[in-house]
C-alpha cells in the first residue's frame, strides 16, 4: 500500500532462528468499515494475494526496522526480512510460530478460520494490531471470534509474562501513528483508551494478542525518523520483543 520499491538487505537469504511472519488476509467487505483506502488502491484491483490491500499497511518498512531492533536487543538469530504468509498456501503457516497481522479491515473464509485455529492449537502465536474504535473492534471480533467460539477477548493483566519476558512493561501508554503528527489527534475513530487484550487456550497460554487503539507498527516504521516521538518507538519495539520471546518460549 505504501512502499513499491524497498530494497532487500544483502543478507536476506540467510537462514535464521527467528522469522517475522506477516499474515496475508482478505479485506473485510466494505460494509464492515475500516479506513477504506486499501481496497483497489492504485488501480490494482482488490486481489489481496497480490498486495495493495490492508495487510500490506506499513509493509515492508515497519517489518525491516523491527527486525534490525530485534537483532540488537535480543540474542536471537533473526532474519533480516519478513515472511508473508497466506493461510491458503497448504501447510506453509505451520512453519512460522509467530504471526503479525494488521487487522484494521479483516475477514477470513471458513477454510482460513479452520487453518488459523489449527495453527494456534499447534502452538502458534498471533498478534493483531491497528484496530481503532469500538466499531472497528466489533467488526474485527466478528471474524476472530469464529476462530475460538466461546472464548472471550480479555484484558491482559499486568502480571502476565508477556509483559515481562525481557522488559517490564507495567507502564504502558497509547502508541499513536505518524499520522497523528499531522492531525494533532493521537487516536482514530474515538479510540481514546489503549488496550492490550488477548485470547487464551485451554492451558491458559496466550495465543492471540490484540493491540487495540494502538498503531504499534507505525512505531517500528518511523523509528528512524527524527520527527516521530521516540517514546512511541521505545514502547512499540519493547512490546514486540516481549511478544516474540513469549511466543518462542511458551
Amino acid at each position: 500500500m505504501e512502499y513499491e520499491d524497498f530494497a532487500l538487505p544483502p543478507d536476506y537469504q540467510e537462514k535464521a532462528e527467528f522469522v517475522f511472519a506477516r499474515m496475508m488476509h482478505p479485506d473485510a467487505p466494505s460494509s464492515f468499515g475500516g479506513f477504506g483506502f486499501g481496497r483497489g488502491r492504485r488501480g490494482r484491483g482488490g486481489d489481496w494475494t497480490q498486495g495493495y490491500t490492508w495487510w500490506t499497511n506499513d509493509y515492508p518498512r515497519a517489518d525491516r526496522h523491527l527486525l534490525l531492533a530485534l537483532r540488537r536487543l535480543t540474542r536471537a538469530h533473526v532474519r533480516s526480512v519478513e515472511q508473508p504468509v497466506n493461510l491458503d498456501d497448504g501447510g506453509d503457516v505451520f512453519d512460522w510460530p509467530f504471526l503479525y497481522a494488521n487487522v484494521n479491515t479483516f475477514w477470513l473464509s471458513e477454510a482460513q478460520i479452520a487453518k488459523l485455529r489449527e495453527y494456534l492449537l499447534r502452538g502458534g502465536f498471533l498478534v493483531c494490531d491497528d484496530v481503532w474504535g469500538e466499531n472497528a473492534w466489533q467488526n474485527f471480533m466478528a471474524t476472530l471470534s469464529r476462530v475460538f467460539p466461546g472464548h472471550s477477548a480479555l484484558e491482559i493483566e499486568n502480571a502476565d509474562p508477556v509483559f515481562h519476558t525481557v522488559y517490564d512493561l507495567d507502564h504502558r501508554y497509547q502508541i499513536s501513528g505518524e499520522w497523528s503528527l499531522r492531525s494533532g489527534i493521537p487516536y482514530l475513530n474515538g479510540g481514546v483508551v489503549p488496550h492490550w487484550r488477548g485470547i487464551y487456550d485451554e492451558r491458559q497460554r496466550l495465543v492471540v494478542a490484540m493491540w487495540f487503539n494502538n498503531d504499534t507498527a507505525d512505531s517500528w516504521e518511523w523509528a528512524d525518523s527524527p520527527h516521530y516521538p521516540e517514546r512511541y518507538s521505545a514502547l512499540g519495539i519493547r512490546m514486540a520483543v516481549n511478544h516474540m520471546i513469549y511466543a518462542m518460549t511458551h
